[in-house]
């Protein structure tokens, strides 16, 4: 318990005018009294204080009197400005001090302590003890050989206490040195000395226990007439050794195989720990060998500055969790190599600081203009990582490689969110240092066989080699994170954005120009900046034909079909496969008119209006143009039963596509439950939060939804079981060849019954043949797809027949 003086603090009133009053609060923070100024200056009266919490009249929890570092200033007698919460519930600043007449109330009371009787001690006593310290006692009669043991010994040998077992027998259970214990008992019987001896135990459990065996000579009348002691199980004491052994030895084996400069120091700047590479250093500059246990305030007693700014640099580790920091060793010498400083603070079991480590790297070949003239050629100067000119050489490299190997390769495009503002807030030398830091972590998370590096002021690539995309996503998904979690501070300044990315998928049949591949990741990432940021957009890389003047072209045909609403508007049916159910389900597809006759098909097109930011304009317009088409047709009304849109991952990812299916349906004479929008099974992987929201979204308007390409990936059963869809359409890849593998008929059937039990029909999409169409009804799946079922027709092929009648014609 202690009592505290609170004084209200104005900076403008001289020290002792201020209103104070006297707080009594336990060691649990609980106030036990307060004097009768406490509502002049708490706002509370002292009945309203006593039994309350104190950390419930402070602003927060560092302001707590308890807490570490408060309690170890006031327990100095210095003064801490805490912040408090008026009754009337605004802040207001106060000075918390000890009360001088009563520094702590643990004082000794009048009492006095004295021997206890060991005669009249309470077996539960000595049994807690024996528990405590996993000892036991034994007792030998000289005259008449017979030896009494403690339950506690009984227990060390992991024998039941009723065990009947004499002396001799007992001997068995020592490994080595049986004949040293029956020496030391005949000594200790003639003469009276006591022993001490250290054994290994196998129990009766053959379990292994080290202990220590204690023994004095008990006499009576001047005659040793007993022996006794204590048996005492080291067993956990030295386990606790040899672990602190083995981290003490992997602690000196990894800081001796580091080049780098390791040190760990205690508060007072006393070395606990330093690695040789540290020492020599230290040597060479300041022709002082350190060792642990020295102190670095002594050894630094003749250079006075340096040991000013190394006393502050461990001062700010202790205060902060980490930083980082480039300098020389000394710094009156600029000869000498500079070294990137990172600081880490240590703490104890119970949190508090009890140290810190410092770890030096030498950055002098990155920060120095003497470095050499191949290593700056390939390399950026500030990050130390390769530069554009040495990543497409690399890139080249792998393209090359291509051709002789089978593997799937990836390139991520990333670019920082809105970094620009840092070089107004901050100025461009803590934006290196920010950026330095930054491509350490990424350094962290990228595999050694893959290549980093930045291309220009905030935009950095990664090319992964040999790894699955579903891997790839993953580790692109990763440093997302990572960008978006890093925090840099300097001089109390704190940096912090995300980023952007283009994730390009390099199979086969690829440009041979690395710049193509680049510049098509570029805009994979510039389409994810403009759906919002902090993301990544993923597509495959064109194809080796699909040039820069093919792909504008292309681009141009795209715009032109959408300003003047010209997309060719197909539809494919979907056949009921369990039941027969009345009405048309369709499907709508999408051409771009082309130079000639033939249009763009959608693999033609769909890339390249990913890459150029063009896919969530071309969903718009595909589903306006084909809902005004149906709004024309209203004999289509009550046949239509389902009408199907693909979406990209453009219109996925944008928070208003919902509102604008609510607009465009409210104008429709169709039900909103008729029309559904399809989601790419890979795109509610990548990003199924918001395909989720979405979900949501398009339910509250009416619509449905479907997963389509569901089996691509095992992603697909929790999917299908948990993502609010109505529909699951299969993937291509689970319908080829069905009929002939069962091991496919059994995913096919799992994913199926899944859905079912979610209340959610199934669609079998690629129906090319009658085995196929055979196994898919057998599957019970409810709807079919595909050119053995019905192929894609234009979209007028849907309207009514026109039909003469006497009231006049309809349809046409």
């Amino acid at each position: 318990m202690k009592e505290f003086v609170i004084r209200r603090y104005r900076s403008d009133q001289p020290k002792g005018s201020e209103r104070s009053t006297l707080l009594r609060i336990d060691d649990e923070g609980l106030v036990l009294h307060a004097d009768r100024h406490a509502e002049a200056v708490l706002g509370f009266e002292p009945a309203e204080l006593q039994g309350r919490p104190v950390h419930r009249i402070l602003a927060s929890r560092q302001d707590d009197p308890f807490a570490p570092t408060n309690r170890h200033r006031i327990e100095r007698g210095q003064d801490v400005l805490v912040t408090f919460r008026h009754k009337e519930g605004f802040f207001y600043t106060a000075c918390l001090s000890l009360h001088l007449a009563m520094r702590d109330s643990d004082k000794a009371a009048n009492a006095s302590i004295c021997a206890r009787d060991t005669n009249a001690m309470d077996a539960r006593l000595l049994k807690a003890v024996e528990d405590s310290t996993g000892s036991g006692l034994w007792e030998l009669d000289t005259g008449s050989n017979e030896m009494a043991w403690s339950e506690g010994l009984f227990r060390v040998l992991e024998l039941r206490p009723d065990t009947d077992i004499t002396p001799e027998q007992a001997l068995f259970y020592c490994q080595h040195g049986q004949a040293r214990v029956r020496a030391l008992f005949r000594r200790c019987i003639r003469t009276g000395r006591a022993f001490s001896l250290e054994l290994t135990l196998l129990t009766a459990r053959q379990n292994l226990r080290q202990v220590r065996l204690h023994g004095r000579a008990l006499k009576a009348d001047g005659r040793i007439t007993r022996i006794g002691g204590t048996l005492v199980d080291q067993t956990p004491l030295n386990l606790k050794d040899q672990a602190r052994g083995q981290a003490d030895r992997i602690l000196a084996a990894t800081t001796r195989a580091t080049p780098d400069l390791v040190a760990a120091v205690d508060r007072t700047l006393t070395l606990l720990h330093c690695n040789q590479p540290f020492r020599q250093q230290f040597a060479a500059v300041f022709g002082i060998s350190p060792q642990t246990g020295d102190n670095l305030k002594t050894l630094l007693a003749e250079h006075p500055n340096e040991r000013r700014l190394i006393a502050r640099l461990w001062q700010r580790a202790f205060e902060r969790d980490s930083f980082v920091v480039e300098m020389p060793l000394a710094q009156q010498n600029r000869e000498l190599p500079v070294y990137e400083f990172h600081y880490q603070r240590l703490t104890n079991h119970l949190g508090e600081v009890s140290g810190a480590v410092q770890v030096a790297r030498d950055v002098s070949q990155r920060t120095q203009p003497g470095a050499s003239k191949e290593y700056r050629i390939r390399h950026d100067p500030v990050t130390g990582l390769m530069n554009r000119r040495a990543f497409l050489a690399r890139l080249l490299r792998t393209l090359e490689q291509k051709t002789h190997r089978e593997s799937c390769d990836s390139l991520l495009y990333l670019d920082l969110d809105q970094f620009e503002r840092f070089n107004d807030r901050v100025g461009s030398g803590t934006c290196d240092r920010y950026l330095r830091e930054l491509a350490g972590n990424l350094g962290t998370r990228v595999r050694q066989r893959d290549a980093l590096a930045r291309l220009s002021g905030d935009t950095f690539a990664l090319l992964i080699e040999n790894c699955p995309e579903p891997r790839a996503r993953k580790i692109a998904d990763d440093i997302l994170a990572l960008v978006r979690e890093f925090e840099f501070e300097w001089q109390g300044d704190t940096l912090q954005t995300t980023a952007s990315g283009g994730l390009l998928v390099m199979d086969q049949d690829l440009p041979g120009d690395p710049e193509q591949l680049l510049r098509q990741a570029a805009e994979l990432c510039h389409t994810a900046k403009t759906s919002g940021r902090n993301r990544i957009h993923t597509a495959r890389a064109l194809a080796r034909h699909t040039d820069d003047a093919t792909a504008n072209h292309q681009v141009e045909l795209i715009r032109q079909a959408l300003d003047r609403q010209q997309l060719t508007l197909l539809y494919q049916p979907l056949r009921p496969i369990a039941s027969v159910t009345w009405g048309d389900h369709i499907e709508i597809l999408c051409r771009v008119p082309g130079d000639g006759d033939e249009p763009l098909r959608p693999e033609q097109f769909l890339p390249v209006a990913e890459r150029f930011d063009l896919a969530k304009r071309l969903d718009r317009q595909v589903i306006r143009q084909a809902i005004d088409w149906l709004g024309r047709q209203r004999l289509l009304e009550p046949r239509l039963k389902y009408c199907g849109f693909n979406l990209s991952l453009a219109s996925v990812l944008d928070e208003t596509f919902a509102e604008f299916m609510e607009g465009v349906v409210r104008d429709s004479p169709f039900d909103p439950g008729c029309f559904c929008l399809e989601i790419r099974e890979a795109h509610a992987t990548q990003y199924p939060d918001d395909v989720a929201v979405l979900c949501d979204a398009l339910h509250r308007v009416g619509c449905r939804v479907a997963l389509d390409g569901a089996g691509a990936s095992v992603e697909s059963y929790s999917l299908a079981a948990t993502l609010p869809v109505d529909i699951i359409k299969f993937d291509r890849r689970t319908m080829q060849h069905l009929e002939h593998d069962p091991v496919q008929q059994v995913m096919v059937e799992a994913l199926h019954r899944i859905a079912e039990v979610a209340g959610k029909q199934t669609v079998a999409t690629f129906i090319e043949s009658d085995t196929t169409l055979g196994k898919v009804r057998t599957l019970g799946i409810h709807y079919g797809q595909g050119f053995r079922l019905a192929r894609p027709q234009p979209l007028s092929e849907l309207a009514p027949a026109a039909v003469d009648l006497s009231t006049g014609r309809i349809g046409g």
